[in-house]
Formats: structure tokens, sequence, C-alpha cells
């Protein structure tokens, strides 16, 4: 009797995670399809959550240093970003892979991908070390930032880009358990990584519990540890628990297969290409703050740290609809794949046009949270104001975006996004704030021209790919 409480749960846990149901005959296909996307993004949406919960606290606890500490976070930290959501892209192709390999019931290629994977993710680190020990300094002085925090932001840079190789490589153990549709243990090392670097930022930026006093690029330092411990955690999980062993993951060949290799960066590098012009927008526009000076970029910070974290349900959900599509597709199920596709993209629209009316109504309040200094909160409300409008057509763009890397169509969206946020977006924001020199907060009409343009044109490929893939019916004999 005593052990009859671990064992159930122990079995509850080890229950197959994801079932390949059908939608096309049931008389309620959307209640399936909610339940599937519960299901796969619930732990997702508590990651992502978890991952800006990192953001913010690193943002919060170096503001309480003043300006200029936050403005360190915000620059070095939107550098980081973009290194780490590029490689994020490229690794990326393994979710889409493994999904579909998992849908066709194909275990030991789970393994072989996974590999492969492993190899580009060392290789993305090394390009990031070697970026960040010997270029960033170099990249802040040609983009002008603001001499009063330039030194710090290199030094947060320099000290956050040690934990490149365990994070690269958590990423994909995170495609491995994600692709097969086993979300939990994601939410769970990554709600280990929020505690733990909120943990390190007490210790290295205020000089706690015996740790040198670093100030903000003691943010970096926590974060760089962090990843490490979450790595190695995650990797231990992997060798540990008996649902991976069917797939060989470790075990094979670990020279390149170049098949596989061509069809990882062929898929992925325009994703990373893709997700990188949009965060590269956003990064733009924050070093375009960093040289107004340090009010801007705290303002510019606070701003996108609470615009991204309300992007992150569905940003989960998008994730989702890579998973699920991607397993209808393996099955060669193309018509409920179509639907699922269809049934992600409203729902990121419904759930951002929700967090939308609260942004508008709540951002005054939201603002003090992060900043006692009333210059910096000023500038920030305006910008919230101008960040509600566009956090439906955001939602719709990712929904749309999930579905087609399902659908294995990634060189369009990398076009679609290239153009929507480079040729469009930046030179709205860059007219805006330095040609025309309006206040800082106009800038960020430059991502609601952006945006917008991506949700169109996305959802319309969506709409021509998921057609495609469906047969016409045979004709009717008279």
């Amino acid at each position: 009797m005593a052990n009859a409480i671990p064992n159930a749960i122990i079995a509850c846990y080890n229950k197959p995670f994801l079932e390949i149901s059908p939608v096309s005959n049931t008389t309620c296909p959307w209640r399936l399809e909610l339940r599937h996307y519960i299901r796969i993004a619930w732990p997702l949406v508590l990651n992502n959550l978890a991952m800006a919960g990192m953001q913010f606290a690193d943002t919060v606890m170096a503001g309480q240093l003043g300006a200029e500490a936050l403005a360190t976070v915000a620059v070095g930290s939107a550098v980081w970003f973009f290194c780490f959501c590029f490689s994020m892209g490229l690794l990326m192709a393994l979710s889409a892979s493994i999904a579909h390999c998992f849908g066709a019931k194909r275990p030991l290629a789970i393994g072989e991908y996974a590999r492969q994977g492993a190899s580009i993710a060392l290789l993305m680190a090394v390009g990031v070390l070697v970026f960040a020990q010997l270029g960033v300094a170099r990249f802040f002085d040609a983009v002008a930032i603001d001499a009063s925090f330039r030194a710090s932001a290199v030094n947060y840079v320099k000290a956050i880009s040690f934990g490149a190789p365990a994070m690269f490589l958590f990423l994909v153990m995170r495609y491995i358990t994600e692709g097969i549709g086993e979300t939990r243990p994601i939410m769970v090392a990554t709600v280990f990584q929020l505690v733990c670097n909120v943990v390190l930022n007490y210790c290295f930026i205020f000089g706690n519990l015996g740790a040198p006093a670093m100030g903000a690029v003691g943010a970096g330092v926590a974060s760089a540890i962090t990843m490490s411990l979450t790595a190695v955690g995650m990797l231990l999980y992997l060798c540990w628990h008996p649902r991976y062993q069917p797939y060989q993951l470790w075990r094979g060949r670990w020279l390149p297969v170049w098949s596989l290799q061509r069809e990882l960066w062929w898929l992925g590098l325009p994703m990373a290409i893709g997700i990188s012009a949009e965060v590269g927008l956003f990064n733009a526009v924050a070093l375009l703050m960093g040289s107004l000076g340090a009010t801007a970029a705290a303002a510019n910070q606070i701003a996108i740290n609470f615009a991204s974290t309300t992007f992150m349900i569905p940003m989960a959900i998008g994730a989702a609809a890579t998973v699920r599509v991607g397993h209808l597709l393996g099955a060669d199920r193309h018509k409920d794949a179509r639907y699922a596709a269809w049934f992600a993209v409203w729902l990121c629209t419904g759930i951002m046009a929700v967090a939308a009316v609260l942004m508008l109504f709540t951002r005054d309040a939201l603002v003090t949270w992060y900043t006692p200094v009333a210059s910096v909160g000023a500038v920030a409300i305006d910008m919230l104001a101008i960040a509600a409008i566009f956090q439906v057509v955001d939602g719709l763009q990712v929904g749309a975006a999930g579905a087609l890397r399902a659908y294995k169509d990634t060189r369009v969206p990398m076009v679609i996004s290239l153009f929507a946020y480079w040729a469009c977006a930046f030179p709205a924001a860059y007219v805006f704030v330095i040609v025309l020199q309006r206040p800082a907060a106009n800038v960020w009409w430059g991502f609601v021209i952006g945006l917008g343009l991506a949700a169109l044109l996305l959802s319309q490929r969506l709409r021509i790919i998921a057609n495609r893939r469906i047969p016409s019916p045979a004709p009717q004999s008279v």
C-alpha cells in the first residue's frame, strides 16, 4: 500500500504522451485539436514563460543598480539573444524532421538525427565563442553604443558566451523530446533554469553568499553557469529514462552523415535567417536606442521584455503546431494536418488579442515593477501602448510560421521575413526616430508595419502549401 501512490504516479508519467488521433471523422474536431494542443503546448508555455522570466529577472535585478546597469543588460542580452536565436532556428529543423520520423514510426532515424544535430550545435557554439571573445567590442564601437556602459556590455557578452556550448546542446535535446511530443521534460528543465538563474543573479550581481559583486556583468556569469547545469541535467535524464531507449540517441554513427547534414542545414538555415530577421529587428532597434542614451535603451528593454513575455504563449503553440502537424504529415494524413495547422493559427491569434487588451489597461502598473526611474517609465508606457497594437498580428504570424515548419517549407518564409522586417519595418523605425526625430516610442511603429506584413504573407503561404498537399478528388463517372 505504501508504494501504491508512487507507482501510480510513475505509471501515469510513463503513459504515452501523444496519440495521433484523426480529426476528419469526428463530429467536433476543434475539441480534439484543442486537447492535442493543450497536451503538447502547456509545458512549452511554461518553458517559454520561464525563459522570459530569466530575462525579466536579469532586467529587474540589474535595474536596481540604475539606468546604466539596465542598459548594459539591454544591449548585451540583445547581442547574445541574436546569436542564441540564430542557432535555435538552425537546430529547429530537428523538431520537424523528428516529428515526421515519429509519425512514420521510424525510431532509429530519430537517433541518427540527434547525433547529427549535436555536431551542428557544437560548431555553432565555437562560432559564438570566437565572436564574443574577439569581435563584440569592435561591433559595439562600430554601432556607437554609448560609452557610459559600453565596456560593461562587452564584458556581459563575453561572460554569457561561455554557456553557449551547453545551451546549444540543450537545444538539441529539447528538439529531440519535443519532436516526439514529450514536452514535459523541457518544462521541468527550464523551470530549474529560472530558479537557478535568480539565485545566481542574487549572488553575482550583488555579491551575496560569498560571491564577488560584479554588477550587471554578474547576470551574464549567472546565466552561463545556469545553462551548463541545465544541459548536464537534461543529458542525464535522456540517458536514464527508458522512454528514450528505443531511439538509441547516443549509440551509433557520430561521423557526419551527409544526407542528414544536408537536410538539416537545408531546412534549418532558412529558419535561422528568418527568426534572426525578426529578432534582429528588435535587437537593431535596441542598439538604435542605445545610441540615443541610457534612458531610451532602458525603456526599450522594458517594453521588449514585457511584449516578449506575452509572446511566449503563441510561440509555444507555434512549436506545438510543428509537432502536431508534423506527426500527421509523417502518418500521411494531409487533410487532418491542414485542419490542425489552421487551428493553431487562429488559436494563437485569439490569445494575442486578449493579451493586447490586458497590455493596454495594465501598462502603467506593469512598468513600475521594472524601474523606479520616472523618465524611463514614461517612455516605456508609450512604447507598450504601440506594442498592444501588433500583438494580434504577431500571434497570427507565429502560428502560420510554426505550421509551415511542419510542412518543411522554410525558404519562402525566410524571404517573407527578410522583406517584412528589413525592407519595411527597420527603415520605417529609422525614419520615425532618426530622420523625423520623433519621440523614442515612435520606433515601435516600425514593428507594427513589419509584423502585420509578415502575418499577411505567411498566412497566404500556409494556405497555398496546405492545399497543395491534399490530392484533388477523383472525377465522378456519369
